[in-house]
């Protein structure tokens, strides 16, 4: 769990940043309707979480530095018995300020009558442009507002700046207690996944299994990260397969990408195992390729190493698989330059993992990949993907759809996979199903 004073910290990080002479505003997300007068269960905006801790809608922070009332504010509810009494419990103004450390709170309902006294004088706003278009209208009216009569001639900021660069830089790395939430967050979806494969048989359904991911993640007080993706036989082969709603053959392949969230933070895994609990000997086949390539790839993960390296490891793996197996033809070099490889494996090998599952930050800036550095956190998830269209490819691989994903930290030395306790080698999961039988 992050502790206040984490927050604070960032914060205080973000006062450093922008200056006296500027403001920073991040917005709560607005609650969504999901049908009819139910909402979706809500989940912070993960920015807003990132800055505050505060869990709840109807809230906006302020880091406004020298600002005689305080550097960090948070605007949200005051506390309504008779919202408690619906809802559950809130904040409100004094907790905001003794929980989450806010120098001062005000209610939200003052937002629009404070803001201008807040930012006059300040030169520049900096907020998420251009992400949420009732924000954006509002600074523009506190702005207009600071600009009228009955503030003099008071200074108007006249410039606007995205936020979203600087707080893409600081979530890029994790601290100690952001690692100790995806550690174990994918503990929980490793617990999962094993249970999965120990309860597996033809003729379930892939709800089924889903089901099973589903009491296991909530038994520990967490929920999914995602979607998640239930893929038997030949639906593996479609990437954002979410239907989960076909029945599992004897004899087919079973790919399952899901992950947990704790305290926000988030884990992705992916396996790939039988239904039956043996793999054929074109599953083997392929898998081992799959393995390889995730091998090879999570050995490029240390620091000094660029973004994209563990992507062309794989590549090179998977290339020279599916020259060998006779799937695609021409040498490596031929094969990976003319990216022959891609109709069997069109994806990159990984992400940037946080707060977001496709977490924030840069791959690149000015066409230079990014420096791997310690406290990174990215998924390896090299794959195989074999329409059961594929005509000009043996019956025998046909409809195989394999991906092995895990998520790894960069340490100072290299890299540590937060999770390992899902298995990934054939004999492992084999033997696994082989005693839950």
């Amino acid at each position: 769990m992050i502790k206040p004073a984490e927050f604070k910290a960032r914060r205080q990080q973000i006062a450093k940043i922008i200056g006296t002479d500027s403001i920073a505003i991040v917005k709560a997300k607005d609650v969504a309707i999901r049908n009819g007068d139910a909402d979706y269960k809500y989940r912070p905006e993960s920015n807003f979480y990132y800055m505050t801790g505060c869990h709840e809608p109807h809230s906006l922070m302020i880091i406004c530095p020298g600002y005689e009332k305080g550097d960090d504010m948070l605007f949200c509810r005051e506390v309504d018995h008779h919202n408690v009494i619906w809802n559950g419990p809130m904040l409100g103004l004094d907790d905001a300020k003794s929980k989450l450390l806010f120098d001062n709170s005000f209610d939200i309902k003052s937002l629009d009558r404070l803001m201008p006294e807040i930012m006059k004088g300040r030169d520049k706003v900096y907020f998420m442009l251009g992400e949420d278009t009732k924000l954006d209208n509002k600074v523009v009216e506190w702005t207009n507002s600071v600009k009228k009569e009955k503030w003099g001639k008071s200074q108007a900021p006249h410039e606007l700046v995205s936020l979203k660069s600087y707080l893409d830089d600081m979530r890029v790395y994790k601290s100690k207690d952001e690692i100790k939430c995806m550690q174990k967050s994918a503990n929980i979806a490793a617990q999962a996944h094993v249970k999965m494969m120990q309860t597996c048989k033809p003729g379930m359904y892939e709800y089924n299994l889903n089901a099973e991911f589903m009491r296991n993640v909530t038994n520990e007080n967490s929920q999914p990260s995602y979607l998640p993706i239930i893929g038997g036989g030949e639906n593996a082969c479609i990437l954002h397969y979410v239907n989960n709603n076909q029945q599992l053959q004897n004899g087919d392949l079973v790919l399952i990408d899901a992950g947990a969230e704790c305290d926000y933070y988030a884990s992705d895994i992916t396996r790939t195992f039988p239904i039956n609990g043996k793999y054929s000997k074109a599953q083997k086949e392929i898998y081992n390729i799959v393995l390889d390539a995730h091998t090879a790839a999570v050995a490029k993960v240390k620091p000094g190493n660029h973004w994209n390296e563990p992507h062309d490891a794989a590549v090179k793996v998977i290339a020279q698989g599916l020259i060998d197996l006779g799937l695609v033809k021409g040498t490596l070099d031929e094969v990976i330059k003319d990216h022959k490889y891609a109709e069997f494996y069109m994806h990159k090998t990984g992400h940037w993992l946080g707060l977001d599952v496709h977490d924030c930050g840069d791959y690149s800036v000015d066409g230079l990949w990014v420096e791997l550095e310690a406290n990174m956190v990215l998924t390896i998830e090299p794959g195989i993907y074999i329409s059961a269209d594929a005509k000009k490819v043996p019956k025998k691989y046909r409809g195989i759809g394999i991906r092995i994903e895990d998520d790894v930290l960069v340490t100072k030395t290299g890299s540590k996979i937060l999770s390992d306790k899902v298995p990934r080698s054939i004999d492992e999961i084999e033997t696994i199903m082989e005693k839950s039988a």
